[in-house]
């Protein structure tokens, strides 16, 4: 499998070269040259296969001789080393929760695979490798953990100023050895637009080997269809599979596109729900064609809080060749305020006993909304539930905050007691961070 631009597609260079860069050079995001079609003997017999061989098949084509097959096996196995399961709500209304890795966040997946990746290429090309990554919130503590005492390799974070939560910036902050936290007086779209701006000056390219660990990064990207596979797989053993609907909590839209391809692969899905908070950019587009991102606003569902999510243009350019009506055959993309989403965690937990965070509850009012505008209820309806409501404990509805419950395996991840390391403060100027970059 080779890879281009979505600006170039004479321009191709392997999973390696992919990952190393990040970035192409012309600015755009690398993409597949095509989706590989899995066997339909393989979709068929997924529920008697395990998750870590179901994960290798998806993603080997991606990979193919950049990486030898048993050193792909190893890079699954010590990623899906935690439960991911499928809970029913009610109804035909499921939940898979991401949440039980190291950082209670889905990103986990993605920088633990990226992570084994680049370590393994760090020994090939025998260089400092640093990763450069901004985050609304969860991506940062998952690369900061996936990353952590990596021979060879540093990582620098960018993230808003008060645009994420106390335990999210303890886990990037208090880490130290080769993590640096650089908290930026902007939103999470200036951090985006840094990043990207630093992977194509000169200066910065001399004295760094730079890649990224957001979902801009294609080896980020790819390793989110696992969810898809695992829910089908789940859905299958339940024995309650009727047509199947995803609902995607979303912000950099990575999750998403992830899940798109899974279906381009040939699992078999019939729709999928982006949900968002009222960084509405992609509902307005979705019903205007204008796509006009505007200034972030802050809400309680911070991990959304992107107004140009990086990653739609591999949906809309690429996985739909910018085709409206193929686009809308099978992807819609819905708003919700904080008031719906607090109005919603409490009356789930009020009838099923079942805790949503912030995000997971936007993904529960897509489906709602769905039903309500569609008039499709005869099918299976799985949503996402991205992080552990422990992580937003401080916005969370005060009439549940004495039943948030964490277990013990969980506890010692919420860094109560653990000093800021390696934090600095800049200005959301690109000049700010280079010089920085250029002078640490």
């Amino acid at each position: 499998m080779l890879y281009h631009s979505l600006k170039n597609h004479n321009n191709l260079v392997s999973f390696e070269d992919a990952l190393l860069n990040g970035l192409s050079p012309d600015g755009s995001l690398y993409v597949p040259q095509f989706i590989p079609l899995l066997d339909s003997h393989f979709i068929q017999n997924i529920s008697d296969d395990d998750i870590n061989h179901i994960s290798f098949s998806v993603i080997k084509p991606y990979i193919q001789k950049s990486i030898p097959t048993k050193f792909i096996y190893d890079i699954i196995h010590n990623t899906l080393n935690y439960p991911f399961p499928l809970k029913k709500i009610h109804d035909n209304i499921y939940v898979l929760e991401l949440f039980h890795g190291p950082t209670l966040a889905f990103k986990d997946v993605g920088s633990q695979f990226m992570s084994e990746c680049l370590s393994f290429f760090h020994k090939k090309i025998g260089k400092m490798i640093t990763i450069l990554v901004a985050t609304s919130g969860d991506t940062g503590g998952a690369v900061a953990r996936g990353f952590y005492k990596k021979a060879g390799i540093e990582v620098i974070i960018l993230y808003p100023y008060n645009g994420i939560s106390s335990l999210q910036k303890k886990q990037i902050s208090s880490l130290g050895e080769n993590i640096y936290s650089v908290e930026v007086n902007g939103s999470f779209d200036d951090c985006q637009k840094m990043v990207k701006q630093s992977f194509l000056d000169k200066e910065i390219q001399k004295k760094y080997t730079l890649t990224s660990a957001n979902s801009i990064n294609i080896a980020r990207l790819l390793p989110q269809m696992f969810y898809y596979f695992i829910s089908y797989k789940k859905i299958l053993y339940e024995k309650n599979y009727k047509k199947l609907i995803f609902s995607v909590p979303s912000g950099n839209f990575g999750n998403v596109c992830a899940g798109i391809i899974a279906k381009k692969m040939g699992l078999p899905i019939n729709t999928f729900i982006a949900s968002t908070n009222i960084n509405n950019t992609i509902p307005i587009f979705m019903q205007s064609g204008k796509y006009n991102p505007t200034s972030v606003k802050k809400t309680i569902s911070n991990a959304m809080d992107i107004s140009d999510p990086s990653n739609f243009p591999r949906i809309w350019n690429f996985l739909y060749q910018k085709n409206m009506m193929k686009l809308k055959s099978n992807f819609y993309s819905y708003q919700f305020t904080d008031k719906e989403t607090l109005d919603i965690i409490e009356s789930i937990w009020n009838k099923y006993q079942y805790m949503l965070d912030p995000h997971g509850a936007i993904g529960y009012l897509g489906i709602q909304k769905h039903m309500k505008k569609e008039k499709k209820i005869d099918y299976t309806y799985v949503f996402l539930e991205t992080a552990h409501p422990i992580k937003f404990y401080h916005c969370m509805p005060s009439s549940l905050k004495n039943s948030i419950v964490i277990s013990k395996k969980l506890k010692k991840f919420t860094l109560k007691n653990r000093k800021p390391k390696n934090i600095f403060s800049i200005s959301n100027t690109f000049n700010s961070l280079k010089y920085w970059l250029l002078n640490r």
